[in-house]
């Protein structure tokens, strides 16, 4: 029997996860509530039901653009495959995923401009001292997670692709193919 592909609207809750396999394959879990609505005809208003919660597991790319652009309280819009129900929660294996535009406003990399365009361009302040910040910010300077290098933390490659900004598509490798 093939595995039931379902389509979920919700909140994240909680933060993402990333994990990196032994090959080096990212992998990331992130919680998700969907609270289903019902109109009432006697009190003629929308009542919220019982919320449904689900576990959701990504993977590769898909867990690497999850983790960078997920956060608590992101309403997103969830297709993926039911794995298993236990402990009161859905397990979904996702297979696309996106940012629900119902209460907000979302922006491409390629539609934003670069942090330096927005500073104020000043005889007196060199341009370099405006994009450094900029770039430790992007590193992941200050955040309290654990680097590259750490126990937990990404391997080396991941903060050299995150600090140049994700332009291009990491190679594939045979190593790569998971579940």
């Amino acid at each position: 029997m093939a595995p039931s592909v379902t389509h979920v609207s919700g909140t994240v809750t909680g933060n993402v996860e990333v994990r990196f396999t032994d090959s080096g394959v990212a992998v990331c879990r992130f919680r998700l509530t969907q609270t289903p609505t019902q109109w009432d005809a006697a009190a003629r208003q929308w009542r919220d039901g019982t919320p449904i919660r689900y576990v959701c597991t990504a993977w590769r790319d898909l867990a690497r653009n999850a983790t960078e652009s997920l956060t608590d309280g992101v309403s997103v819009l969830v297709t993926g495959r039911i794995t298993e129900i236990r402990d009161d929660a859905v397990y979904l294996s996702v297979d696309d995923l996106g940012i629900s535009l119902r209460q907000r406003i979302a922006y491409t990399e390629t539609s934003l401009p670069s942090p330096a365009a927005a500073a104020p361009v000043s005889p007196t302040v060199p341009v370099a001292s405006i994009a450094a910040p900029a770039a430790a910010q992007a590193a992941g300077a200050g955040t309290g997670s654990p680097t590259a290098g750490q126990a937990g933390g990404p391997p080396a490659w991941w903060e050299q692709r995150r600090a140049s900004g994700w332009h291009r598509p990491a190679a594939r490798t045979p190593a790569d193919v998971g579940p």
